[in-house]
């Protein structure tokens, strides 16, 4: 923060209180409201000053000014008007109790200690005064985007929010609408002559309307911050349920969409509610079924104006739980299967984990059936093959009786050995078969083990009860071990899948970004991947963006629909609902790429359209001026010397036909001019070389001009170089003309040749005025002449036509300060090869 020059001690006491009243528009009250507190104040005792307050000339306001000390204001100059600030110095050396500052938001003259009025408003809040202000809700720096949208009106003065929100009390000064037309109407506000303009503009009921709801809500904002610092400082977990706030918990299946209807509908049902939607991801960073079906649901969470978040962990209901609780949630809409009672009763589901640590918080369940849930996803893509199963289910039976007999016939009859050989016999199994085949494999290795290994033998008894623990040990390790080495396999081949779809999306990612011209390498990659015989991606309207191969017909087995309307259309065996989701998110890339360059080319047509409009509207604007003085200097000298009343004499008419002829040359150069633009607009300018003679080439192109003008520097040595003589000409005469405009009448403008490297140098010097470092580039744009230009004289293209025709035979003309002052052009053009 900035402060004044000369630091003012404090007064001895703490940090002064900010109270400011915040109004919704001008005109609502805010300035009387001030002055009354300032009153109240007053008659407790309190030693109160009014600093600086702007009655605006209304008479009510500057009644209540009277009777209070009013500290007097500084006289500023900005803009070369004097205006009165806050005197900010003479405010704290008074030192009162309260000082009332109007206008909050205001921007201090040139000179002043601080160049926003808030920083003034600090600076007494430090020295320990307390500070009464004022502000409008469209002077928030937060809102300056919005108040501009609404009411078309860019506020030049704003606050930080911070500043405000850090008031130790905010009060709403309200009107209605159409109350405060009224006083409009009525003259309370402003000046007879201003009110219809206000009435129309800025005070349009909409308008106060908008802002109104504006205040009331940024107000609710920070009322919401001050009870949540209030609950955490007082470590009250339980929730206040002061307006409804409704968590919508998205597991990822297509329910997901009704789940977010519930939760709009009860947010609707309450004013001031709000909607917040969780997805709880899984820490192990695999990944989910459902990102269509989310994204879908995350758009609707939006565009309804609530909330999407994705929260990590994997305990999915206390991760919701604490979600809820940190955002004051009053309810909880969670979606819940139906199913067999039997299986509802020994369920531990998500909803049920809801329910039981939801405490005061309402829990909404939204039944639904025959969803596809993101675990119903996970455990039906995990399914391994059925020729593994088999294979497990083999090894269970057939490898526990092979054991039992080699562990019988090699002697290896011995329990402990036993029951470790079986455990990895069963460990085996479950890497192979999965869970099923493992538990099978379990049992059998108990009462093989039992069977064979127990004392006596060839019973289900034992005689020792230590063996009967080692044999329930068996088969309780077997199952926790097969259940761990399943559930590990699955992982590793959840992790497998992923990476290797993670790799593939990247890879396309890159193809995209790449641009349009890798899309058909990326379908080439998709259909290699998935080994299909071939991909057609389709427009919302049917039309085909890319196909490969090309010739594939648009006739597929499958159709996956995108979510911006667009197709993906497969020929090719059946695919499982995540390697179609992989396709669709590269398809949909793809599909925007192309989607993208389509209306980037329609930008690139626009542009061009626009930019030919404005060349078509700059020549009409200035030809029609240009064309018309000549053209009147010409009929007007015809018709004197076409006249029977008028006795001209042969001076006369002399100057009558030079008059003609300088407007003739006149309209000549600014065809030529126009027809050169027109050419190397179009790009159909075509350079010739040939052997030119240089000396020739200039005294052709400074003809133009009356002789003792320019200079010709040229020496003799030069002789002929091989360019295009007649282009280089019409460069250096339109950039001599353009000098002798600018240059002295008494001082020539001098222009010289030189043969430097393998390119000839040009160079037109004048002492003229000369051009700005910032517009040198500038002077050469089409249509474009400087404030110092004569006026009326050409339509600014003879530098234009100059760079054009000077870069068309790969060359360039580039402006330079002459030293001493004035404008030296230099024409750099490459000699071509001699023939």
């Amino acid at each position: 923060m900035t402060v004044m020059d000369d630091a003012v001690p404090t007064l001895g006491r703490g940090r002064g209180r900010l109270r400011v009243y915040l109004g919704a528009a001008p005109g609502v009250g805010k300035t009387y409201a001030m002055l009354d507190e300032g009153h109240r104040r007053a008659e407790r005792g309190a030693d109160v000053v009014v600093g600086f307050v702007e009655t605006h000339g209304r008479a009510a306001t500057a009644q209540q000014v009277e009777g209070m000390e009013v500290v007097p204001r500084v006289r500023r100059t900005a803009a070369g008007i004097e205006v009165d600030e806050l005197d900010l110095a003479a405010v704290i050396a008074r030192g009162p109790d309260v000082a009332l500052v109007d206008e909050l938001a205001h921007t201090n003259a040139t000179g002043s200690g601080n160049p926003k009025r808030w920083e003034d408003v600090e600076a007494l809040l430090d020295a320990g005064i307390d500070v009464v202000t004022t502000v409008n809700v469209q002077h928030l720096e937060s809102l300056n985007d919005v108040v501009f949208d609404i009411t078309g009106v860019r506020q030049r003065e704003t606050v930080p929010d911070e500043v405000v929100r850090a008031a130790d009390q905010i009060e709403l000064v309200d009107m209605s609408p159409q109350s405060l037309r009224r006083r409009m109407s009525h003259g309370n506000i402003y000046a007879p002559e201003k009110i219809d303009a206000a009435l129309t503009h800025f005070f349009r009921e909409g308008n106060l309307t908008a802002l109104r709801e504006l205040a009331l809500l940024w107000l609710a904002d920070r009322v919401d911050a001050s009870l949540d610092t209030y609950r955490t400082e007082h470590q009250i977990d339980a929730a206040w349920k002061t307006r409804e706030r409704v968590v919508v918990a998205l597991g990822g299946g297509q329910e997901g969409e009704a789940l977010v209807r519930r939760g709009i509908r009860i947010v609707q049902r309450a004013s001031g509610g709000q909607l917040f939607a969780v997805h709880v991801a899984r820490t192990d960073g695999l990944v989910a079924g459902g990102a269509g079906d989310l994204a879908r649901q995350r758009r609707l969470v939006e565009e309804a104006g609530g909330t999407y978040h994705v929260i990590a962990g994997d305990d999915v209901a206390s991760a919701i739980l604490d979600f809820a609780a940190g955002v004051n949630a009053s309810q909880i809409v969670v979606g819940e299967s139906t199913r067999p009672r039997l299986l509802a009763a020994f369920s531990t589901s998500v909803t049920r984990a809801i329910i039981r640590g939801s405490d005061d918080v309402d829990v909404l369940v939204v039944t639904h059936y025959g969803s596809d849930t993101d675990a119903a996803r996970r455990k039906r893509e995990a399914k391994l093959s059925g020729l593994r199963q088999r294979w497990g289910w083999v090894i269970a039976v057939v490898g526990n009786l092979a054991l039992a007999w080699v562990l019988t016939v090699s002697g290896g009859d011995e329990l402990p050995f036993a029951l470790m050989s079986f455990l990895v016999m069963t460990l085996l199994v479950a890497f192979v078969g999965g869970l099923g085949p493992a538990l099978v494999s379990a049992a059998l290795a108990a009462a093989l083990s039992n069977v064979f290994f127990t004392e006596p033998r060839l019973t289900f008894k034992m005689s020792h009860p230590e063996q009967a623990v080692a044999v329930v040990l068996l088969f309780v390790v077997a199952v926790a071990a097969s259940r761990v080495v399943a559930t590990a396999s699955k992982r590793s081949r959840d992790a497998g899948i992923a990476r290797t779809e993670a790799d593939l999306v990247t890879t396309a990612s890159l193809d995209v970004l790449a641009g349009a011209d890798r899309l058909q390498a990326l379908l080439l990659r998709l259909r290699e991947a998935f080994d299909l015989q071939g991909l057609v991606i389709l427009d919302a309207q049917g039309n085909l963006i890319a196909a490969d191969p090309p010739d594939v017909s648009a006739t597929g087995t499958t159709v996956v629909a995108l979510d911006d309307g667009a197709q993906v259309v497969i020929d090719g065996p059946p695919l499982g609902p995540r390697s179609l989701r992989v396709i669709a998110a590269i398809a949909a890339q793809a599909s925007a790429l192309a989607e993208r360059t389509r209306m980037a080319q329609e930008r690139r047509v626009a542009r061009v359209e626009r930019e030919r409009g404005a060349v078509r509207d700059a020549v009409l604007a200035a030809v029609s001026h240009d064309l018309r003085t000549p053209l009147a200097a010409i009929k007007a000298s015809a018709s004197a010397l076409r006249s029977s009343q008028l006795t001209v004499t042969a001076e006369d008419a002399r100057e009558l036909f030079a008059s003609i002829e300088d407007g003739a040359d006149r309209l000549q150069a600014l065809v030529d001019n126009l027809l050169d633009m027109s050419r190397i607009d179009a790009g159909i300018v075509s350079p010739r070389a040939a052997p030119t003679w240089v000396m020739d080439l200039l005294v052709s192109a400074v003809s133009g001009v009356e002789p003792e003008r320019v200079e010709l520097d040229v020496p003799a040595s030069l002789g002929t170089v091989m360019i295009d003589g007649g282009l280089v000409e019409r460069v250096v005469a339109n950039l001599v003309e353009n000098a002798t405009r600018y240059s002295p009448p008494d001082i020539p403008v001098r222009v010289s040749a030189a043969r430097v490297g393998g390119d000839l140098v040009i160079t037109v010097v004048d002492r003229g005025p000369g051009v700005d470092a910032g517009d040198r580039q500038r002077i050469f744009d089409s249509f474009q002449r400087l404030g110092d230009a004569p006026a009326g004289l050409g339509v600014g293209l003879g530098l234009a036509v100059a760079r054009g025709l000077a870069r068309s035979l790969g060359g360039e003309v580039s402006a330079e300060e002459t030293p001493g002052g004035g404008l030296t052009m230099v024409v750099r053009v490459p000699e071509a090869e001699s023939p």
